[in-house]
Parts: C-alpha cells; sequence; structure tokens
C-alpha cells in the first residue's frame, strides 16, 4: 500500500497522538508499506524510509506550542506524484479539510482518526456555545470518510451519539522495551529527594483543561495530613499554567518535558500516577504507567476509565472531586497488598497491548477498506 497521511504535528514525543502516529508509521515501514507524512509541524530527525513534507504554517494564537498550516498547490502536486492508495487523516483541521477534498474528488479511500477529544476542550475556554457548532463540522467531515478509529468504546459510543457513521476501534499499544519497571532509578530519586518516600507523579500538558487544579488540591490535602512528610509530588511536564503550579506547589519536583528514556526512567522511579483529566480519547500516559509499573487514579469522564476498568490496575475517581483522587491515593499508599494487587493487574493489561498485533489488526483493515472502494468504482464505472 501507498498511505499519504496527514497530520497536525510529526514531532517526535511531543503529545500522545503523535506517539501513536510514529508507532503506525513504523508498522507500515516494517510491513513492507510506503508512507508520505505531510504535516505543518515538524523536526530534522533520522527517520526511516518515510518522507515528511513540511508544509506552511504560523503559530496558533493562545496555543503556540502547535501550527496553522496551509495546504497549497505544491501540496497537491506532492500528492499527485505520490499517486496514494489511501488518505489517511489525523487532524480535522483546515489542512485535514484538504486533504478530505482532495481525496474526495479524486475518488479515493479515506480514514480518519479521533485522537484529541476537542470539543471537550471548549468549556476551558470558555467557548461551550460553540460545542454544537464544532459537533456538526466534526460530523460532516467523519460522515464523509470511510472510517474513522476512536482508542475507546466510550469515545465510539460518542461520536455515534453524535450522528457520526463508520466508527470503528483501535486501540493503543506500548512499547514494553522502553516502558518497564526496570527503568527505576535509585539515583534519579535521589536527584528528586525523595528517599523513602510515596512518589505521586503526573505526567502531561500543564494546561487546565487537564483538570489540573485537581492535582493541586489533592497536593495541598496531603500537605495537609499526617503525610506531609512521607509523599513527594513529581509534575513532568510543560505547558502555559508552569509558573502557576510552582507557585501552588512549592515542594513539588518539576523535571521539565521529558523525552527517549527520561520519561519511562521518571514513570519507573515514581510509586503512583495522578492523572485527574476528563478530556482524554485514550489515555497513553495511563498505559504508560501501567507498563513502567504504577498504579493509576484516573477521572470517570474521557477514555482513561476504560483502561482502568479493563485491567483493574487503579481507582476511578468522580471527575473534579479531589476528595475522592485524595482517598484512593490514600488507600494504594497505605495497604501494601492492595498496592501489589493493582501493579500486578496494570502490569499485565500493558503486556497484551504490544503495537505490532494492534496495528496489524489496523494495517489489514485498510486493505479492506481499499478493496472495498476499489469494487465500488468498478461498479460505477
Amino acid at each position: 500500500m501507498k498511505i499519504a497521511l496527514y497530520a497536525g504535528t510529526y514531532v517526535r514525543d511531543k503529545d500522545g497522538a503523535v506517539k501513536t502516529i510514529y508507532q503506525l508509521v513504523s508498522s507500515f515501514l516494517e510491513a513492507g508499506h510506503e508512507v508520505v507524512v505531510w504535516s505543518p509541524d515538524v523536526a530534522v530527525t533520522d527517520r526511516r524510509q518515510e518522507r515528511v513534507n513540511a508544509m506552511p504554517s504560523i503559530p496558533i494564537p493562545l496555543y503556540p506550542d502547535y501550527k496553522l498550516g496551509f495546504f497549497t498547490a505544491s501540496t497537491e502536486r506532492q500528492l499527485d506524484v505520490f499517486g496514494p492508495d489511501v488518505v489517511h487523516i489525523s487532524t480535522p483541521d483546515i489542512i485535514g479539510n484538504k486533504f478530505l477534498k482532495y481525496a474526495l474528488k479524486r475518488r479515493l479511500p479515506i480514514v480518519s482518526v479521533y485522537h484529541t477529544d476537542f470539543p471537550s476542550y471548549l468549556s476551558y475556554y470558555r467557548l461551550g456555545f460553540a460545542e454544537n457548532t464544532v459537533w456538526s463540522y466534526l460530523r460532516k467531515f467523519y460522515n464523509a470518510c470511510d472510517a474513522v478509529f476512536v482508542p475507546t468504546l466510550e469515545m465510539k459510543s460518542r461520536l455515534e451519539s453524535r450522528g457520526i457513521d463508520d466508527v470503528q476501534i483501535w486501540a493503543r499499544g506500548i512499547d514494553r522495551e522502553l516502558f518497564n519497571p526496570s527503568r527505576r532509578s535509585d539515583l534519579l530519586r535521589s536527584s528528586w529527594k525523595a528517599g523513602g518516600k510515596t512518589v505521586i507523579s503526573y505526567a502531561g500538558r500543564f494546561v487546565w483543561y487537564k483538570d489540573i487544579h485537581v492535582v493541586i488540591e489533592v497536593y495541598e490535602k496531603f500537605r495537609q495530613s499526617n503525610l506531609a512528610d512521607d509523599v513527594l509530588f513529581v509534575m513532568i511536564g510543560s505547558g502555559p499554567e508552569e509558573d502557576e503550579l510552582r507557585r501552588r506547589m512549592p515542594d513539588a519536583v518539576f523535571p521539565g518535558y521529558l523525552v527517549g528514556t527520561d520519561l519511562p526512567e521518571a514513570y519507573a522511579s515514581s510509586d503512583l500516577l495522578l492523572f485527574p483529566s476528563t478530556t482524554e480519547a485514550f489515555g497513553n500516559v495511563v498505559l504508560e504507567g501501567f507498563s513502567s509499573g504504577l498504579p493509576a487514579v484516573v477521572s470517570n469522564a474521557g477514555g482513561c476509565q476504560e483502561l482502568v476498568r479493563r485491567s483493574d490496575g487503579g481507582f476511578i475517581a468522580e471527575a473534579g472531586d479531589h476528595e475522592q483522587f485524595y482517598n484512593y491515593c490514600m488507600q494504594l499508599i497505605r495497604d501494601s497488598e492492595l498496592y501489589g494487587k493493582k501493579q500486578r493487574n496494570g502490569l499485565d493489561f500493558a503486556k497484551k497491548m504490544s503495537w505490532p498485533v494492534i496495528n496489524g489488526k489496523l494495517i489489514e483493515r485498510y486493505r479492506e477498506i481499499i478493496k472495498t472502494k476499489a469494487k465500488v468504482k468498478r461498479q460505477k464505472v
């Protein structure tokens, strides 16, 4: 197969969506397929056989870490020269819509992926009034595709309830060689001044739509408890609210935005993952935590809850209820038998979530979609 892939960003390790795209591209290449990637946000890499085309772009206002790109005549010529068998659209933005129109005009198979639950962000930016308009656009966009893939059953139900058809499951996998408990580092814990403390980690963007206010409130509860000297918070990541977090969490450790082996080492050197976000389509962070030996406490809204429910690798708290998040953390800290059970459950679940197996099923689905589209074309001739 020849796959034309559009992604809003294609910078390795930038976020969970990009990690997933990189793994998919790896699976395509390993299976002998050709891939060309288009993105307005790319980095110089030592990638393998795929070609990456950087598109003209400008930073997005209020969110400068990501870029707004432009589909040009050059992009169309590049697509024509490549001659894709299928067009994969990872981001339903302005460029994604241009790729959609290109593929529709040429009657090419089109697949899209619901990586990010964008509509759930609106209320955090006081734009809740625009939610129906956004869903109207997404419904039209996704229903023009031959299939839209989501990572969880909850997201499938969510999209179907909004009138989106042909919603299929493509789960997310984990690199078990990278994320595993053997990466635990006494040296790193020493640099954190963790000693014998229980390390509670958060990993992700420092933005309000990740519900980081809950992390702050749980931190404050621990400071007021008799475990104040026995617990250390480690905030892995970066983002626009970092200054506020540092101000509100003066005793926490902020190791920064971690990539490569630094991230799995930080996970494995922690003891518990606190991830209250309600806006996750899947929750790669939680699966990475499981694979590193961390029980997780997550929200009952968004995709993370499905991972915890399927694995029994932690607890699911009421969204926004910092008391419940705190109580679940306390249970895991005080009950070593319970902690060990949840830890083992998470590890066992992660072992079953290898990328080759998961992406192999998706590639087979691509072949079926291409065959079906070709058959329909012949019937119309």
